[in-house]
Formats: C-alpha cells, sequence, structure tokens
C-alpha cells in the first residue's frame, strides 16, 4: 500500500493500522481501558473502524506508542485522536507529498504518523503520543478495502496484540452481500476451547453479524494472572452464492462494479516451467524447504498439464530438454530430480530465464500444446543477480523481449535480502504477479500457497466489454488468465446516472466443447473459437410495494428503501396542488458522495438558528439561520412526516427556508428541475 498518513496535530504523535492492533506502552501506569474493531462490509467493500482509549494513571506525562496494521490493499480514509474533550483530525496525503511533511514535522517537534510495510498481509501505521498526568487519549483510525477473492473465498484478518488486559474488548463484522452467502466461518489463532464459546456468528441468507467480546477474565491466561490470551489473528472468512449468470453487476449513485467469477468451468490444461534458485545464498532451510514444497506441487500437477525444471546457481540445468506431460512416471522421475537440488554459487537470474523461454518456445513452436492450454514461468530466488548480466532493467526487458506476450510469469522472492521490486515490475511486465515468501516454520506452506492460487487457470486472455456510449472512468478490463477461486473486478463511471440496465460481453479462450445456457439474465455461448459471450441486464430496483393509502414503497438491491406517498390537498386551496412526497428510511445506507436535492441532506449539516422574533403570523416566528456560510431567514413551522405512518403521518416541527432554499441547498433550486420524471439533464 502507497500511502502515508500526516496527521496535523499540534502535540507529538505516531500510529499504525489493520485489522490488527498493538499499543506499545512506555510504562504500566498508562492503561488501556477499550479497544473496539468495527467492520462494515457491503458488496465486498470492507470498511472498518478501530477505536482505542487509554488512560494515563501516573502522576506526570506519559509517551505512548499506538500500532495498528492494515492489510496492504487498503487505504486509510481517516485518523483522529480525542485527549480530554479535544479531537485532533488527521490529513490523508498522496504518497511522496506526505513522506516530506511527515519528515518535515518530524524535525520540527510535529505529531505524525507514517504508513510502511510490516509483515506478509499488512503495513503498519504507528503513532506515539504524550498524555498528561490522569489524561485520556482515544485514537480513531478508519480505513477501507475491496476484499480479494483467493481460493475461493474473502478473509477479513484480524491481527490483535493488546499485550495487557482490556476492560472493553470487542471485534464486531456485519456483512451484506445481495448475492447472498454461500459460507462463512470465523475463528481465532488464539482462541481456546473456553473463548470458542465467545465467537458469536449469526447468518441469514444475505446478512452476518459476527461479533467476539470477552471480558477481563475471560483474556486472562490463567486466575489472577495479568497475562492475556488475546495474542493472534482473528479470521472472517466467507464466499458468496454464484449464479449462472457468470456475473453480479451493481450500480450506486451513477457508479457500476461487476464482478466476474463464472461458476463449474473446466480447468484449462497449463505448460508451467519451474525455475529454482540453487546459488550459495539458499543453503540451509531455505533449499530444504523448496525442496518440500516442490515435492508437493508436482503431486498437483494434472496429467494434461506440460511442465519442466530449471534450476541455476551462476551455472544453469535442466531436468530435461523440453517440457514433459505430467503422467505418473514423469512426476517420479522429477522428484528424484528435485531431491538433488543443492545450493552453491552465484545468482545468474537473466540466464535462467532465458533457458526457461526458451525450453517453452521451442515447444510451442513443435505445437507441443494444445492451443487452450495457458503457459506460464514460476521463478523462485532470495537474492539479487549477481553473476551473467546484473542490470536488473536490462533483465527486465530481456525477459518482455523473449515472452513476448506468449506466457506469463509469476515470480516468488524468498526472504528479505531479495529485490522484490524488480521481481514485482518483472512479473507485471510479462501478465503474472509476484509474491514475497517470508522466512519462518511455514515458508513451504507459503509457497504451496501460491502455487495453488494459480495452479488452475479456467480462462485466458478475458476480455470485458462495456458501451462506449455508456461507461467511461473504466478500471482494468482486461487479464491474462481467470484461476480457479478467483474474481475479476471491473468498476467504471456511467455516463447517464438514471440508467438501470446495459449490455456486457466478455469475451475469452476457455473450453472447446459448445454448450448453450439460458437463465433470467444471462446467456453463455462456450464456442469452437472458444469465447465467451455474456449479456448481462440489471436492475436498481430489487422490488417494489404499492399500499392502498396511495403509497409506493421502492427498494434498492434489497436495501435502501424509498416511500412516495401520493399527498392530496383540498380542492379549494388558492395555490397548492396534490403532490407526491418522497420519503428516504435507509439515508444512513447510502454514500457520503450522494448528492442532489435531498441527497445532499442525507449525511446532515451543520448550522444554527439565532435571533428568533416575530414572525408575520403570531405562531409562527422568523429567525436567522447559519449555514454554509449565509445567513438566511427562516420560519418556524410544523410539517407532516409519513416516513412510517403512510397514512396519518406524524407532526414534527421545523424550519421553513425562504426564497426557494437558496443559500441552504448547493447551486439554484431551478438546476434540480427535470423536464419529465425520468429525463436527466
Amino acid at each position: 500500500m502507497s500511502m502515508y498518513l500526516y496527521p496535523s496535530f499540534s502535540s507529538f504523535l505516531s500510529a499504525t493500522l489493520f485489522l490488527s492492533l498493538f499499543l506499545h506502552l512506555s510504562l504500566s501506569q498508562v492503561e488501556v481501558y477499550s479497544v473496539k474493531v468495527a467492520c462494515k462490509v457491503a458488496s465486498r467493500f470492507a470498511h472498518t473502524v478501530i477505536t482505542s482509549s487509554a488512560l494515563n494513571k501516573a502522576n506526570s506525562s506519559q509517551e505512548v506508542f499506538f500500532e495498528v496494521d492494515l492489510p496492504k490493499t487498503a487505504f486509510i480514509t481517516n485518523f483522529s485522536m480525542s485527549i480530554e474533550g479535544q479531537t485532533y483530525t488527521g490529513e490523508v496525503k498522496e504518497k511522496e507529498k506526505a513522506k516530506k511533511q511527515y519528515q518535515k514535522a518530524v524535525s520540527t517537534g510535529q505529531t505524525a504518523g507514517l504508513v510502511k510495510a510490516s509483515g506478509r498481509k499488512m503495513e503498519k501505521f504507528s503513532v506515539s503520543v504524550n498524555i498528561a498526568a490522569n489524561s485520556n487519549v482515544t485514537f480513531i483510525l478508519t480505513y477501507e478495502e475491496l476484499l480479494q477473492r483467493k481460493l475461493g473465498q474473502y478473509e477479513i484478518m484480524t491481527q490483535v496484540k493488546p499485550k495487557q488486559l482490556v476492560q472493553h474488548f470487542e471485534i464486531v463484522a456485519d456483512i451484506y452481500e445481495p448475492q447472498g452467502i454461500a459460507f462463512l466461518e470465523a475463528y481465532g489463532t488464539f482462541i481456546s476451547n473456553e473463548l470458542l464459546p465467545l465467537v458469536e456468528k449469526t447468518v441469514t441468507d444475505k446478512k452476518a453479524h459476527i461479533s467476539f467480546c470477552p471480558t477481563m477474565d475471560q483474556q486472562r491466561k490463567c486466575p489472577g494472572c495479568d497475562g492475556t490470551l488475546i495474542d493472534g489473528d482473528f479470521f472472517i472468512k466467507y464466499d458468496v452464492n454464484r449464479a449462472e449468470t457468470l456475473g453480479d453487476i451493481q450500480i450506486v449513485n451513477g457508479y457500476f462494479v461487476h464482478f466476474f467469477a463464472p461458476p463449474d468451468l473446466p480447468r484449462v490444461p497449463k505448460n508451467v516451467v519451474f525455475v529454482i534458485d540453487r546459488s550459495g545464498s539458499m543453503s540451509g532451510n531455505k533449499i530444504h524447504q523448496t525442496r518440500e514444497a516442490m515435492l508437493t506441487i508436482l503431486n498437483d500437477l494434472h496429467e494434461d498439464d506440460y511442465f519442466g525444471i530449471v534450476t541455476f546457481d551462476h551455472h544453469i540445468s535442466t531436468w530435461k530438454d523440453s517440457l514433459t506431460k505430467a503422467t505418473t512416471g514423469n512426476v517420479s522421475e522429477a522428484k528424484g530430480f528435485v531431491k538433488g537440488i543443492y545450493q552453491s554459487g552465484y545468482t545468474d537470474i537473466n540466464g535462467a530465464l532465458m533457458k526457461a523461454v526458451d525450453i517453452m518456445m521451442k515447444d510451442k513452436q513443435a505445437k507441443k500444446f494444445t492451443e487452450r492450454s495457458v503457459s506460464m514461468i514460476i521463478l523462485l530466488t532470495d537474492g539479487m543477480p549477481n553473476s551473467g548480466v546484473s542490470s536488473t532493467p536490462q533483465i527486465q526487458e530481456n525477459v518482455r523481449d523473449a515472452m513476448g506476450g506468449n506466457m506469463s510469469l509469476f515470480c516468488l522472492g524468498f526472504g528479505n535480502d531479495v529485490d522484490y521490486s524488480f521481481l514485482d515490475v518483472m512479473s507485471r511486465q510479462n501478465q503474472g504477479l509476484a509474491r514475497r515468501i517470508y522466512e519462518g516454520s511455514d515458508a513451504t506452506v507459503q509457497l504451496q500457497g501460491f502455487y495453488e492460487e494459480v495452479a488452475s487457470p479456467l480462462l485466458s486472455e478475458v476480455d470485458l466489454h462495456y458501451p462506449d456510449n455508456l461507461v467511461n472512468s473504466l478500471t482494468t478490463s482486461h487479464y491474462k488468465q481467470l484461476f480457479n477461486g478467483s474474481e475479476i473486478v471491473v468498476a467504471g463511471r456511467l455516463t447517464d446516472n438514471s440508467l438501470d440496465n446495459f449490455l456486457v460481453e466478455v469475451f475469452a479462450k476457455g473450453v472447446r466443447n459448445r454448450q448453450t445456457g439460458t437463465t433470467q439474465h444471462a446467456t453463455l455461448i462456450l464456442s469452437s473459437e472458444r469465447q465467451i459471450f455474456i449479456s448481462l441486464c440489471t436492475s436498481l430496483c430489487t422490488h417494489y410495494d404499492v399500499t392502498k393509502d396511495r403509497s409506493l414503497t421502492v427498494t434498492l438491491r434489497d436495501s435502501v428503501r424509498f416511500v412516495v406517498i401520493l399527498h392530496k390537498v383540498w380542492k379549494q386551496h388558492p395555490y397548492h396542488q396534490d403532490y407526491l412526497g418522497f420519503y428516504t428510511l435507509d439515508s444512513h445506507l447510502l454514500s457520503p458522495s450522494v448528492h442532489g436535492l435531498l441527497g445532499q441532506f442525507y449525511h446532515g449539516v451543520q448550522f444554527e438558528v439565532r435571533d428568533m422574533r416575530p414572525g408575520e403570523e403570531p405562531e409562527k416566528p422568523d429567525a436567522t439561520m447559519l449555514v454554509k456560510g449565509q445567513e438566511l431567514t427562516v420560519t418556524r413551522g410544523w410539517q407532516r412526516d409519513f416516513s412510517w405512518d403512510v397514512k396519518n403521518g406524524e407532526n414534527v416541527p421545523c424550519w421553513f427556508i425562504h426564497s426557494n432554499g437558496n443559500g441552504l441547498i448547493d447551486g439554484n433550486h431551478t438546476d434540480y428541475i427535470m423536464s419529465g420524471l425520468f429525463k436527466t439533464v
């Protein structure tokens, strides 16, 4: 995650973030009495708020270091700190600009926080603050992320290490998925049999609520001791129902997001060359764990796969000079070769990759593989190139030119000494991705886990097409592969905010046989040209209900409800006519970016009323309202609210704004007038 946080506080501060929480205290007199992690997920988009409060019980000021780990794919949207009722709000800055401001702030003794890498899946944002004697401090950290589907599930990980007993400790998550929740599990690496009943889980068709709230006694390692059991990772894993429409499109506030993860597609055969570093730096556990992982990976090959093995130090060796079909006999022979891999020498990454590409291209030209197969090279290394071509930009150029878009490159960087950015760029240049493998007892599992992610390609050359005249600001819509258990997500902006359906076309290489199936929203054709065509229409309105009280309730995406009521006016009224009242029942579920005549007020507006004085009518006094930098004349009155009682309504006090709301609404009232109910500007 390339993000820095620069809080503009006047005191000295620094912080971190993720669903992981650490509090490092300078002295035991500082008590952390409240920690709450609240996560809300809607359509795979997670919004997390971490709140922690501490009290300095000492007679002198104490410095508290507050740290929270956050996912590398997340972004901070807010950080604030409250000391004795005074709140200080941070500013989120672009990476390079924030880094300069951070350094300047630290050099002048101001408070600043910085996000930096801290582990396998997360980055650390840390803050320190000086707390006066007998004072409280509350940290509130908010971040958001789009959950990524891997191996058939989404994962929310909360790493919690409070380092002490906490009076009020709580992890709460609420999940809403319009497609329906297929399964959900919640567990913690630190949760014993005694703590297990405290993990409460309620799952309905489309919603789930998970909570974990141990008391102080339940947190203790033993009766009467101060040690805490809360030390580890808390996981929530789930997936959504996959309909045969082969996709789900959701439209909100003029934007759309398309989730594409077609179910029940057969895997595509793969051609893979494993390129393994055996240089001297791979000695010890690294080479042992690599051998163990490779033995398991070879077992997972399918008989219609082709594979090869290249090992390298400053010399390049191959198991065979061409790729071999993954028969039982060939796999067994390859295992014998892997067991004999030992480390020595320097690191010639360029030579090893050139050899792997050469083997792959010769077999491709000889038409050894089926056209529908997917070709890939998987590189494992732990160091910098120091033999042969050692310039990393030159190696990247050589590899890109040699591969020529005919195969993908996946790189695994083993340990902390590897030049990971070099591997990451090289992978992306060749339609692949890189992953860091951390040294530890589970390195073998990490290697196997990465392979599992890319081991079962379902589609290749995936292109998602959207109407040019209806969609713009589109995110990436071409993907080299779609792997089993993963998901393609494309988002964009609609040129017509009133649009509630449009055509989507998805083209990809996949299975050869022809199948045709028709469902409510989609048609799937798998043709001999190996293309998928999918017509997908979506509708904003999930359902609507009409009652005899002249009211219409409209529900969008099984979530936000609106009530439209026909208000009848006395027929002899001098100027009022019958009108439609539009009531929003669930404005809290709408995005803060919602706008419009009503939408601009959904999340409240700051105002002050003063100078109340007699109006034209004795029972309706006038006053001055201070709002949006304006002074407006307003009149006290009453209005009937039919939000919950559509028949009788409820009298509520209100202020009437004069001059068509000028000064209160954004722009002019004529900006919100359309020529028809379904027209746009």
